[in-house]
């Protein structure tokens, strides 16, 4: 039937020419001499596994084409698959789209659509080709369902995902292990360890995958506990714990900052003669980031290179992270400079490296030199938010928003981190306009429920003095935590509603809220600023007694303060004598502050020698010298002020700054460099000259108009 058919004939014998030209002349693909349709579809199956580039891919597509290959099943799913792999979705759709009808009911083309989404990130592609195949009245199968429930939980959709759990238990797929692993590790990465714990326990058969998707759900939520528990419960049921297991082990406890017990885990490890994966190491590496164990990172890099890890990226990226850490930027720059391939994680390890250790202008050249690198790389979220973090840390605020400008310019996404550190910024600026603009690109980017980004409204709204935004802002938190609650209490006490700070703390009480020290800084503060001596009283006493918390050197400072202020100048000093603790500079200024205030001379020179004797800050001798001054002790001023020269101490000028139509402008004391000036100058003169024939007392002194015509 097929020999004589000469048309057919023809148009195999210029495709099998085709091949052989695509095929640079391989003899193995030569040599093949079909005999019927099948066997020219299977060398197309074979030839197209072999592609090499799109380029190729295509070619073979329009020969497939011209025999008519389309129609058979398997040709057009490895089209998909292939197309998939060169990240060509679009193509791939056109494959898909072209097939048959008849041809939909075979799973395997269905199959090729969602693993090719999926590979390329497409979540809402993939759940988008699995409901047309529903609808359609096709089922999945053991291999679909794995593709569908980890596009559920990349996404975070966890009524899709308990949707297509449903389905798996309607079309009995859930004894099987693919699907179950992928079921268990689809839970971890929604957060529901319960789930997770459940659905393990019914599990018919279990496999190490089992086993060690369970140890990282724990790992990836945090539960370093959980972990610890499933790992002794695997070695229990006589599974030999592997490097994936020890890793996942070692994760969870680096996740929870839990350094010294990530160490001596690692140690357990050795001893048991599991060598280290480049992985475990990574990981053990990460945790040498805290001051207390760089030796140990130090003895590990040694080690690494011992064993022929030196040219893993994840090991080198970590000893990359550790080194910048710890501001050793030459041996991280040596690290970086070694590394053949850079991937993006080693460019943003540097530059956070830079960053973190103030050297903004160098971790933003470096951010350039990624820019400009050749090929496919380009900065990405983290890179952004490294280096807008690093200018926001070091003072440099004005500059982080215009790099966030930038950034939304260049079509990067901003994350939960990036809005944190910009709500920082406005706070610190008190940059209102600024904040409610980002806040409202947080509402658009649907980032508003989460805690880091709710708690930073929170603080920005009250340090803008808009305490109603703020509240608003904390309302709307879901799911709060105690640093939500702090946040709350901190800003009524910055605003001066004492009675507000202390409801909010009883709500959180009733809430089952456990507070800490921090809760009680925040209250002590809020007391002192409104005057509620015996409400501060109370809290400063019942921290021990009824929350179990020993009160820090700050808690005594607001307590000094809180007292002095009030008046009770000598309970303030009795609460100074009976500290367990040596009383710092914080302390004694509180109680200096209170004897300027109350103008008691006998407690001003008591404290004044307390505090010059604690600490040299200029701050302080500043404070002393105008308390002298002050009360008319003119000599004792200058005394003090030259002994601030004697030790070399500068005043860092006083700074002010003012938003006016999208555009901060800063003032510092004494610079006089400023355009505007001498229309500022003559507005305070017409200002001063309108008060005095007002009858209101004018003081020119205090608009630093003495001097003007100079």
């Amino acid at each position: 039937m097929f020999l004589s058919n000469p048309r057919r004939l023809l148009r195999i014998s210029c495709a099998l020419d085709s091949w052989r030209w695509i095929s640079n002349g391989r003899s193995h693909h030569t040599q093949v001499e079909p005999r019927n349709f099948d066997e020219v579809f299977d060398y197309l199956d074979h030839v197209l596994r072999g592609c090499t580039s799109f380029r190729q891919c295509k070619q073979i597509h329009s020969q497939i084409v011209l025999l008519g290959g389309l129609s058979t099943v398997f040709l057009s799913s490895r089209l998909v698959s292939i197309y998939g792999r060169f990240e060509l979705l679009t193509d791939a759709r056109k494959v898909f789209e072209s097939v048959p009808i008849e041809c939909l009911s075979i799973t395997i083309i269905w199959n090729s659509m969602l693993r090719a989404n999926i590979t390329n990130g497409e979540c809402r592609e993939t759940l988008g080709v699995y409901t047309r195949m529903r609808n359609t009245g096709f089922l999945a199968d053991e291999f679909s369902f794995p593709l569908v429930v980890r596009a559920c939980a990349t996404m975070g959709l966890r009524n899709s995902f308990d949707l297509v759990h449903g389905h798996v238990l309607l079309t009995g797929f859930q004894d099987n292990i693919h699907v179950a692993n992928e079921l268990l590790a689809g839970y971890g990465k929604l957060g529901q360890m319960a789930g997770a714990r459940q659905l393990f326990d019914r599990m018919v058969v279990r496999s190490h995958i089992s086993w060690n998707t369970m140890v990282s759900g724990f790992a990836f939520n945090y539960d370093c506990e959980g972990a610890l528990e499933m790992f002794k419960r695997m070695k229990l049921d006589g599974w030999e714990p592997n490097n994936v297991t020890w890793t996942s082990l070692l994760s969870s406890h680096a996740r929870c900052d839990r350094h010294w017990e990530t160490l001596r885990l690692y140690n357990v490890m050795r001893s048991e003669g599991i060598w280290p994966a480049a992985e475990s190491l990574a990981v053990v590496i990460s945790v040498c980031n805290n001051s207390d164990v760089f030796d140990k990172g130090r003895e590990l890099h040694g080690y690494v290179v011992r064993v022929g890890f030196e040219n893993y990226s994840f090991s080198k990226n970590s000893l990359l992270c550790m080194y910048g850490r710890h501001g050793v930027l030459e041996a991280a720059k040596d690290l970086f400079s070694e590394i053949k391939t850079k991937s993006l994680v080693s460019w943003n390890a540097l530059i956070s490296s830079y960053a973190q250790a103030g050297l903004c202008d160098e971790a933003f050249v470096t951010f350039l030199r990624l820019e400009k690198s050749e090929g496919y790389l380009m900065p990405n979220v983290i890179s952004w938010t490294a280096i807008i973090s690093g200018f926001a840390s070091n003072g440099r605020s004005k500059e982080s928003l215009e790099l966030f400008r930038k950034m939304q310019l260049a079509k990067v996404r901003a994350n939960v981190v990036t809005i944190s550190n910009l709500l920082s910024v406005c706070a610190d600026l008190s940059a209102l306009v600024y904040g409610k603009e980002i806040h409202a690109h947080v509402i658009r980017g649907l980032m508003d429920s989460g805690l880091l980004v709710g708690n930073g409204l929170v603080n920005m709204y009250a340090k803008c003095g808009s305490l109603k935004g703020g509240h608003i802002a904390f309302k709307n938190i879901k799911g709060k935590e105690l640093c939500s609650w702090n946040t709350m209490i901190n800003g009524y006490g910055m605003h001066g509603h004492g009675e507000s700070a202390l409801q909010t703390f009883k709500q959180m009480i009733s809430d089952g809220y456990k507070p800490d020290g921090v809760t009680f800084v925040s209250l002590l503060s809020a007391c002192s600023h409104t005057g509620l001596v015996d409400a501060g009283r109370k809290l400063f006493n019942e921290m021990k007694t009824e929350y179990g918390i020993e009160p820090e050197m700050e808690h005594y400072a607001c307590m000094v303060d809180l007292l002095g202020r009030a008046g009770f100048l000598q309970e303030a000093s009795d609460v100074v004598k009976k500290m367990p603790i040596e009383p710092n500079v914080c302390v004694w200024g509180a109680l200096l502050n209170s004897s300027r205030m109350h103008r008691n001379k006998d407690w001003v020179d008591g404290s004044v020698s307390k505090i010059l004797g604690v600490s040299s800050a200029t701050g302080n001798y500043m404070l002393v010298s105008n308390i002298y001054s002050q009360s008319g002790r003119w000599e004792d001023s200058a005394k003090v002020r030259g002994s601030a020269r004697a030790l070399g101490l500068t005043k860092t000028p006083g700074q002010s700054w003012i938003e006016l139509n999208k555009k901060v402008h800063m003032f510092t004391a004494g610079d006089f460099a400023l355009g505007e000036m001498k229309e500022v100058q003559t507005l305070l003169k017409t200002f001063s000259f309108q008060m005095k024939t007002e009858g209101y007392f004018s003081h020119e002194k205090a608009f630093g108009l003495q001097n003007a015509d100079e």
